[in-house]
């Protein structure tokens, strides 16, 4: 299938593909085989002597978000400071970064705060983003989430997080699905899309995959996890089975879609977990910020605790 180019007109995005419902039908996951694969990754994940370099790579493409209901304008100028610099100056220079030009690949906030955060990050290259389609629960009626991701793009958002309408998926109602991420594809216009699925809340791994194919058929950029707001948010045996239907879709139609782990990750070890398990099952050409997103709050501060351990 064919790509556009996207909001800088350097990336290309995906222009989705008609609704297949026997290839939904036909898809199933292996839940043994899958839980066995993510218990054997965590096993073999350590942050030791030889992580520097990964730990630094799981920072820019890291977006780093506040969504906390006293989110003020003073909270999200923070949050663009740390983007802008992650990690001290002098840290950085004990691994060799001696430019200083370590950031975040985009801080994530609630529509009010787009403002701020454009004007905190101009010339940065860091990426706006805001969740939209009413977020968490995308329960709204359709016309008022198709209106709240146009006012995020009026406001300049470069990126758009919508959230799907999990009971779509509970009760099999795939066209359903595929018709409410298409229109969101359409009300994003320019901007990226990433099309959070609340995985946590799916109840089995064939839903995830099938929500997963769904999404990236009706023109999803990214598929993402969680909202962070759920019981349970990102798992690893939930994104294996997701960037093995990024795998599968891209074989189908040629096109790479990118990956969004998010909620719950609060530690460098599961950083290099979820980086290690994209790094196994797609491959480097996912491993920059054009397709892989990793969603966080608080994990940067654990990655810069490793990394003085690591330099002294």
């Amino acid at each position: 299938m064919a790509n556009d180019a996207g909001p800088s007109g350097a990336e290309k995005r995906n222009r989705g593909i008609p609704f297949h419902p026997d290839w939904i039908s036909e898809t199933r996951v292996d839940a043994h085989a899958i839980e066995q694969a993510a218990e054997s990754l965590a096993a073999r994940i350590e942050v030791g002597k030889h992580s520097p370099p990964s730990l630094l790579q799981t920072i820019t493409v890291m977006d780093l978000t506040t969504l906390a209901d006293d989110d003020t304008d003073e909270r999200v100028r923070r949050l663009c400071a740390k983007g802008r610099q992650p990690l001290p100056p002098e840290l950085l220079a004990r691994f060799g970064r001696q430019d200083h030009t370590l950031r975040v690949a985009a801080v994530c906030i609630y529509h009010p705060f787009i403002h701020t955060a454009l004007g905190e990050l101009q010339g940065t290259g860091i990426k706006v983003a805001t969740v939209s389609a009413d977020f968490p629960k995308g329960l709204a009626p359709m016309e008022e989430r198709i209106a709240q991701i146009h006012r995020s793009v009026r406001a300049g958002a470069d990126e758009i997080d919508v959230v799907i309408r999990r009971d779509h998926v509970l009760q099999g109602r795939w066209q359903a699905l595929y018709d409410e991420v298409a229109a969101f594809r359409t009300a994003c216009g320019n901007r990226l899309m990433k099309v959070i699925l609340g995985t946590g809340e799916l109840q089995t791994l064939d839903n995830i995959a099938r929500a997963s194919l769904v999404a990236m058929m009706a023109g999803a950029d990214f598929i993402k996890t969680s909202t962070g707001k759920e019981a349970v948010n990102a798992t690893r045996s939930g994104a294996l089975v997701m960037t093995r239907a990024i795998r599968e879709y891209q074989r189908r139609t040629g096109t790479a879609v990118g990956f969004k782990p998010a909620g719950g990750i609060r530690t460098a070890k599961q950083a290099l977990e979820y980086w290690s398990l994209v790094k196994e099952e797609l491959g480097g050409q996912w491993l920059g910020p054009v397709l892989l997103r990793i969603g966080a709050s608080s994990v940067l501060d654990d990655i810069e605790r490793h990394l003085r351990q690591l330099a002294s």
